[in-house]
This record gives structure tokens, C-alpha cells and sequence, in this order.
């Protein structure tokens, strides 16, 4: 087992891995940057150090500064946790250089699979259905962009090809609007990813968010499926709620898609846990990317299969053999994602917490980072906390998550609290008549 592992992360996801080190007796390492230095992932860590300034980019994307802290701390094990590195395959390269463990897929899968439009070719060799050529190239520029939305038609999404959560990535109705606001997701996609790498796909404009979580071994031959999580309530392409199991979907072939899903991780040798994509219309899926990391949402997972994800993945990296083939459903999950924002224009919202309570008791668990005095910093994503609810079915999970949010305080700051207590309150979500673009559509009613 890894003696030291220094977590490449900071906020909720950063405390998470943290609290799986210090039950696998593993000593941990906190990078932070300099407005983050009283930050919860720091104080939990048995060592921390600065790694550069408030942006991104000089801190927790700055390969030269983390390759020093771990030289320092002597750390033999990175944890990327998701977003900044977590699917860079130059830092996994870098770090197998120097003979430190990145604990994720190796370079090459994240290169495979990870990025957007190679995942498109492989997805499609392993027999899954695909939106789009499986030859697109990764696009350059916007006279590119533009001829593919003629070639596939729109309206059509444009991704950062390393992107996630959201980010670097937006629907086009309508051609000429590639010229407004391409260049400006170029940026966006460097800023958070470190590569600005761009691809396409057709948008379905009545589809489902549809992904299964996995978790494989090559070294002994192991893949799994882990669950289908229903990730369709979204707001400007970031989720926002996460439940499972996906009750209103019935999909054509399910069996058939998971085999050829674990022939394509065992090809092509991949590390740890990940993430399939898909989009569900009509009883069909299609396949639209793999995140090639831990997911925001792997606690609805956990709650619902009973299992622990990370500690699963650091002894999968550290050559422990695992089995989780015989893990069976054994509740029904939701999470709901609290941001610092205002809920109905979506603008961040940092500042210094006043005070906080947060909710318990029966069915509850809260992933977060945050506390009393704690100020929410404008530099990072607006995600502070997580509400995951568990129960024997869905309505008694809805009922459990009412609670808990009615429960909650979080003073100083404007949080999408009230929001997500209307989203459960919709006919709509109750009954699962929902898709990726229902929360856009139906805004305007909340107040």
C-alpha cells in the first residue's frame, strides 16, 4: 500500500479522498493555493503545501509546482480527484517518470479515452452507438466548427475534448453564432483543463443523461458496471441532481452495450474507476463521452451499492485485487448539488459564510468543505456541498431529501437551495418527464 499520497485537488472532493486515506492508515499531503490556505482539505491533511496563486492555472494546474511538492513531501502517490489534472495525460506521464503512482487510468487510456473525440472511434470499434462521425477531428478553429454543424447538422454541441462538468462546452441552433462564441470556449476549456482541444456532436433536443459508473483491473482481468445513474436534471450542460436507479429508462440491448463496455476497458487496459456517458431517447442510448476519472456524483453510487469508490481505487492503483461483481442495489439514491449562486441566473455568489447547519439523521450524508466563517473563493467552481439521500424507493428518498433540504442553513452567502427544493416539488421530476433541457425550459416558472 502507498505510504503517502498527496491530493491534487482542493474543496468537497479533496476531504473526500483525504477521509479514505486516514482509514486506509495512508498519510496525506494538501496542495493549496495561497487564498486557500485555511481552507478543510488543508486542515484534515496530515501536511500541506502552496503551490502557487489564486488562478488555476498558477496553482492547481501548475505541473512544475505539484512535481516540487511532491519531491518535498516525498508523497509516492497522486490523487487528482476530478477537474484540474484528472484527465491530463502529460501529468500522468510526468508523474510515471519520476516513479510516482498516479492513481487514475495510465497516460495512454486517459489519451484513448479521455479525450472526447478518440473515445467517439474506440466507443464506435466496441460496437457502441455514437451521435456524429466517429472519424470527427478535433476542431481547430471556427470555419472547422462550422463545416461539421453542415456536414451533422444542428443544433449541434461544441466540447472541450478534456473537458467535463460543464465546462467548455455549449449548444448551437444556429450556425452562425460558431463566430460569437467559439474562441471564447477555446479559453474557457484552457482555463480549467490545460488544453483547448475542441470536438462535436449532434444535440438531441428530448434526451436523457444516462451514465454507468465502472471500475476496472487489467492486471487481473476485472471490469465491472456499477450501477445507471439518471443525471438529467441539469442547468447550462452542469448537473445538478443525480439519482439512481434511472426508473423511467428502458433501454434496447442493455446487456449487449455492458459486454461490449468491459471488452473495451479490458482492451484497452484501463485503470481505476471512470465513467460512460450516454444519451437516452426514444429506448436507445448513445454513447457521447467517458470521463476517465472519479465523478462528482460517485456518492449516489456509493449510498446506493453500499460501497466505498475510493478506497476501491487506491488499492486497485496500489495492485490490490478487488471484487465488487456480486454488489447489489441496496437503496435508492438522490444527490442534489448545492452551489454558491444565485438560483435563478446561475452568477456566483462567494463570500464569507456567516453560519452554517447542516442537515442529519436517517438516509443523509453530506459531502462538503465547507464551515462557520469559511469564505467561498471566486477563483474556483461554486460547488460547496453535496446532500446525497437514501431510501427503500424513490419516494421515500424524495421525502428524505425535503427534509434534509429544509433542514439546511447557509448564511452570508446566496446558495440554488430553494431551487432544488422546487425541482422536487415539479410533477414533472416526480413523474420523469424530464431531459437535459427540462430545468432551461421551465425556469422562469421558479420563484
Amino acid at each position: 500500500m502507498f505510504k503517502k499520497i498527496l491530493v491534487a485537488n482542493r474543496g468537497e472532493i479533496a476531504v473526500r479522498i483525504i477521509r479514505a486515506c486516514k482509514e486506509l492508515k495512508i498519510k496525506t499531503v494538501a496542495i493549496h493555493s495561497n487564498v486557500d490556505s485555511e481552507a478543510m482539505h488543508v486542515k484534515l491533511a496530515d501536511e500541506s503545501i502552496c503551490v502557487g496563486r489564486a488562478l488555476p492555472n498558477e496553482s492547481y494546474l501548475n505541473i512544475p509546482s505539484i512535481i516540487s511538492a511532491i519531491s518535498i513531501t516525498g508523497a509516492d502517490a497522486v490523487h487528482p480527484g476530478y477537474g484540474f489534472l484528472s484527465e491530463n495525460d502529460k501529468f500522468a506521464k510526468i508523474l510515471s517518470s519520476h516513479k510516482v503512482k498516479f492513481i487514475g487510468p495510465s497516460s495512454k487510456s486517459i489519451l484513448e479515452l479521455g479525450n472526447k473525440s478518440n473515445a467517439l472511434k474506440l466507443a464506435s470499434k466496441f460496437k457502441l452507438p455514437i451521435l456524429g462521425s466517429k472519424n470527427m477531428k478535433n476542431i481547430s478553429n471556427n470555419i472547422e466548427a462550422k463545416r461539421i454543424a453542415d456536414e451533422i447538422g444542428t443544433p449541434i454541441v461544441i466540447k472541450a475534448a478534456y473537458g467535463g462538468g460543464g465546462k467548455g462546452m455549449r449548444v448551437f441552433s444556429k450556425k452562425n453564432e460558431i463566430d460569437k462564441y467559439f474562441s471564447q470556449l477555446k479559453a474557457e476549456a484552457k482555463n480549467y483543463f490545460g488544453d483547448d482541444t475542441m470536438y462535436a456532436e449532434k444535440f438531441l433536443t428530448n434526451a436523457k443523461h444516462i451514465e454507468f459508473q465502472i471500475i476496472s483491473d487489467p492486471k487481473n482481468n476485472y471490469a465491472e458496471i456499477i450501477g445507471q445513474r439518471d443525471c438529467s436534471i441539469q442547468r447550462k450542460n452542469q448537473k445538478i441532481i443525480e439519482e439512481i436507479p434511472s426508473e423511467f429508462v428502458k433501454i434496447n440491448n442493455l446487456e449487449k452495450i455492458k459486454k461490449n463496455i468491459k471488452d473495451l476497458l479490458l482492451e484497452n487496459k484501463y485503470e481505476g474507476v471512470g465513467t460512460l456517458e450516454f444519451l437516452y431517447q426514444d429506448n436507445e442510448i448513445f454513447f457521447i463521452e467517458m470521463n476517465t476519472r472519479l465523478q462528482v456524483e460517485h456518492p449516489v453510487t456509493e449510498e446506493a451499492f453500499d460501497i466505498d469508490l475510493v478506497k476501491s481505487q487506491i488499492m486497485v492503483a496500489a495492485g490490490y485485487k478487488i471484487d465488487l461483481s456480486d454488489v447489489m442495489k441496496k437503496n435508492h439514491t438522490i444527490e442534489c448539488r448545492i452551489n454558491a449562486e444565485n438560483a435563478k441566473n446561475f452568477s456566483p455568489s462567494p463570500g464569507k459564510i456567516k453560519f452554517i447547519n447542516l442537515p442529519g439523521g436517517r438516509g443523509i450524508r453530506i459531502d462538503t468543505a465547507i464551515y462557520t466563517s469559511y469564505n467561498v473563493n471566486p477563483h474556483y467552481d461554486s460547488l460547496i456541498l453535496k446532500i446525497i439521500s437514501k431510501g427503500t424507493n424513490r419516494n421515500e428518498s424524495i421525502s428524505i431529501m425535503k427534509r434534509a433540504l429544509d433542514e439546511i442553513i447557509i448564511d452570508g452567502i446566496n446558495t440554488n437551495i430553494e431551487l432544488h427544493k422546487w425541482i422536487l416539488n415539479q410533477n414533472d421530476f416526480i413523474n420523469g418527464i424530464y431531459n437535459t433541457n427540462w430545468l432551461e425550459k421551465n425556469i422562469a416558472k421558479f420563484s
